[in-house]
């Protein structure tokens, strides 16, 4: 999807047409869920709590503006590896009042975010592809498993208004489609960011906050026991003739969490009715050659080493080990559907230090 392209009116489809395969659109059912739930697997050892989204970036000078000016990020670390050509840039929204005083690139820097409770959008910088004719894949396309992340707003209409005089073109906006008050804007890369509207009570003064991440999946009964073992709370879903959706909330958030008035960011599983049923049906997960952009999501455990044995016994296999590659004591595995999902140790203070990465600091 190129970001400067901007769609007519009359080439919108109705949102959840553009989302997902389904030909009815009306929900039938729509419940909180139960935390307690007996699961097939037993949780990750280490408190696992969701940490990272990644996305693939050409250009740092203009993904960085677009979330921290427009959006409301706060640049809250970076990660430069001058040696193997890649630098990272870690965002999210912080509480309203909330003043981060830390530099990036520093030691202080990574303690606060391997320590932190909060989740992040990791964006990663391949050296070069700033210059060069390249270009990520947003997803979106047949069989795609990446869709989108999001923002919470009061006034969808004021911020899809703001976001266009700045010059940012959009896939939906507030009126186009079936849905009204619900946009979805293009990032610099093409990246689908949805413009939700908050809860009325939500209490959140901030204008912005990052609030959700959305994946597809074939088999939800799979996807759900994984993301459970590894502490996620299933705080709400909707369900479709043809498709339903799962909200998951990281295993730090309160049990009794009300979905629209969340400050932290929810996992979206969205299940297209029968691909469970289907041997031969796989989504792509963003890393295969020619559609790399979204990479992966990432936990926070106490010990890599101990979650991945656990982790090994769900079947799913790894990507990389915690001693594998030249980065040890990180670890990648792989969910249900063959998406990365990264494991990193988090800080505990001086007797329990950050993994040292070997990156340059400042």
């Amino acid at each position: 999807v190129n970001a400067s392209r901007i769609f007519k009116v009359a080439s919108i489809l109705p949102l959840f047409a553009v989302l997902h395969p389904a030909k009815a659109f009306a929900p039938v059912a729509f419940r909180p869920l139960s935390t307690t739930t007996a699961l097939a697997m037993s949780i990750v050892p280490g408190r696992p709590t969701w940490q990272q989204t990644m996305l693939r970036i050409k250009d740092p000078s203009k993904s960085l503006p677009f979330y921290t000016d427009l959006l409301g990020f706060t640049l809250i670390d970076t990660f430069d590896f001058p040696q193997y050509k890649f630098s990272l840039y870690f965002v999210t929204t912080l509480p309203e009042g909330e003043t981060y005083t830390l530099t990036p690139g520093t030691q202080e820097a990574h303690e606060y975010l391997w320590s932190s409770d909060g989740v992040m959008l990791e964006l990663t910088h391949n050296h070069g592809t700033e210059t060069d004719d390249s270009s990520y894949y947003a997803g979106n396309q047949e069989k795609d498993g990446f869709g989108h992340v999001a923002v919470n707003v009061d006034d969808v209409y004021a911020l899809s208004d703001k976001l266009e005089k700045a010059g940012c073109a959009f896939k939906k906006k507030p009126d186009e489609g079936r849905m009204k008050g619900l946009a979805f804007v293009y990032d610099p890369d093409g990246y689908w960011v949805e413009l939700v509207k908050r809860g009325e009570d939500s209490g959140i003064p901030n204008e912005m906050n990052f609030s959700q991440t959305m994946l597809r999946v074939k088999d939800p009964k799979k996807s759900l026991e994984f993301y459970k073992a590894l502490g996620m709370k299933v705080v709400g879903e909707k369900h479709f003739d043809d498709f339903s959706l799962y909200f998951l909330a990281s295993s730090c958030m309160p049990d009794d969490s009300v979905l629209k008035n969340m400050f932290q960011p929810v996992l979206e599983l969205t299940h297209n009715h029968g691909t469970e049923k289907d041997d031969d049906f796989k989504h792509f997960n963003g890393n295969e050659e020619g559609k790399q952009g979204f990479g992966h999501i990432g936990f926070l455990v106490d010990d890599v080493y101990a979650a991945s044995d656990k982790i090994r016994e769900f079947g799913y296999g790894f990507k990389k080990e915690p001693d594998g590659g030249s980065m040890k004591g990180l670890a990648f595995a792989y969910d249900p559907d063959g998406y990365s999902i990264e494991i990193i140790k988090r800080h505990l203070g001086a007797d329990s230090p950050c993994t040292e990465f070997g990156d340059v600091k400042k």
